[in-house]
């Protein structure tokens, strides 16, 4: 891992702790100046960001630790766990949600104190805020490939649905329809859900060695084919380990150049593939073609006539 990301990753993990504290005082302050449900609610959801986002802080500094003996790749592959976390925290924010709403419902508990004029700023203000931080992060973690920020920014997307569903409390209230508040968080909390089942989709792809998608596949297999003594290219095995990709191949290359010629074809391959943002490690075997191993690769021939086709 590179000194900028690593400095970049940690920093996202230290802003996003800062603004979850600023929110939740904030929150707080208002809550206990007007009494409103919906206020006090975002509260609360704003003092858990806070308490999740220590841990995700605290993963996020592991994650970025330098290579050492025992983990010669680096920690990045921990990561995925650290996404896994903010699913398990954004389930919970949903689950929670949802029984919120069904049970006041139920027990036509909605109602009582309004936010006014000061609850309607705050939740405003609040989702400009989480809107802001939800494009830093995203940003961040799809320059950087770093699953852990995409899954806190989906987070904060989260938690702009959940202000908004707090204004509608605010606003039903005032304007004398209470139910408004808990019908629109039950509709909020089915989304929140859902980002969790997505967060956890992408990170199980991640630990489980999945293959990336075709168009990083024919990307590698351009690079190999690319250099001009490389004739052919078959069994291109590309797969996650954690965020990152590994890949092996075999290149094709005439059989009657000397040891040191074939090394530096395989050096050069190995090279230009590595220059891929996705890809970690690389291993090419080089075939001779008076060994008999060509052989058809069908769906490398495919990944790579479809790229030509896009030219």
């Amino acid at each position: 891992m590179s000194g900028d990301r690593r400095r970049v990753v940690r920093r996202v993990g230290l802003v996003v702790l800062v603004v979850n504290v600023a929110l939740a005082l904030a929150k707080g302050g208002v809550w206990w100046a007007t009494g409103s449900l919906a206020v006090g609610s975002e509260a609360v959801n704003s003092a858990a960001d806070t308490a999740y986002s220590v841990i995700v802080l605290a993963g996020l500094y592991l994650t970025t630790q330098p290579p050492d003996f025992q983990h010669p790749h680096g920690h990045e592959r921990i990561e995925p766990f650290v996404s896994l976390f903010v699913a398990v925290g954004v389930f919970a924010a949903g689950a929670g949600v949802l029984w919120n709403a069904t049970t006041t419902v139920l027990n036509g508990s909605y109602g009582g104190a309004t936010g006014g004029v000061l609850g309607a700023g705050v939740l405003v203000a609040s989702a400009g805020v989480k809107y802001g931080l939800y494009r830093y992060c995203r940003r961040v973690g799809e320059t950087h490939r770093s699953p852990a920020i995409v899954a806190t920014a989906m987070d904060n997307r989260n938690d702009i649905l959940t202000a908004a569903a707090a204004l509608v409390g605010v606003l039903g209230a005032s304007l004398g329809v209470p139910v408004l508040e808990p019908v629109a968080a039950g509709v909020v909390s089915l989304g929140i859900i859902y980002t969790g089942y997505e967060i956890v989709r992408d990170n199980v792809n991640y630990l489980v060695g999945a293959a990336p998608d075709d168009e990083l596949t024919a990307e590698i297999l351009a690079r190999a084919l690319e250099h001009p003594r490389v004739e052919g290219a078959h069994d291109v095995i590309a797969h996650y380990v954690g965020p990152e990709v590994d890949v092996s191949l075999h290149i094709e290359v005439e059989g009657d150049m000397t040891l040191f010629e074939a090394h530096d074809i395989e050096s050069e391959v190995v090279t230009a593939i590595r220059e891929i943002p996705e890809v970690d490690d690389v291993f090419v075997h080089v075939d001779p073609k008076e060994l008999g191993e060509w052989k058809e690769d069908e769906r490398a021939t495919r990944l790579f006539e479809g790229r030509a086709g896009e030219k």
